[in-house]
């Protein structure tokens, strides 16, 4: 019997406002018997849109921490779920895209702030570009 899908990721920022798109990648996982690879994302524009004197000399080391605590709380939720995890840093939708072709992803579950209207246009947001730019299906759960 053919799963429907047999990889999972789940883009994890670690907010409370991103728990509803965990529990959901969750609960499909664990229906379809799937493995979930839980991805965090450094942002590296904090590293360059910034003064690089500004930014105190161990802010990737916390980041990366962060990070690691944040898909460590989403290993620790998943129970008997076969679970992979990642930290990256790069773009978010370009890394969290990349590493699903490259690890052959079935479904994208990514969280959603609800943007509307004047900001979204000029700013975007990491789910809209994954809708727009991922090899496979996207979920995007609203918090």
């Amino acid at each position: 019997m053919t799963r429907i899908f047999e990889k999972v990721l789940i883009a994890t920022d670690g907010s409370e406002k991103n728990r509803p798109a965990v529990q959901k990648a969750l609960e499909i996982a664990r229906q379809c018997g799937s493995t979930l690879l839980v991805v965090y994302v450094i942002d590296e524009t904090a590293f360059t849109s910034g003064q690089p004197e500004v930014l105190p000399e161990d802010i990737y080391p916390r980041l990366q921490e962060e990070g690691e605590q944040a898909v460590l709380r989403v290993k620790q939720m998943a129970g008997g779920i076969p679970v992979e995890t990642r930290v990256l840093t790069g773009k978010p939708a370009h890394a969290i895209t990349g590493l699903a072709a490259r690890a052959g992803v079935d479904l994208i579950v990514v969280g959603s702030l609800g943007k509307t209207g004047l900001a979204r246009l000029v700013l975007g947001s990491v789910a809209e570009s994954v809708v727009r730019t991922a090899g496979c299906a996207v979920l995007v759960v609203k918090s």
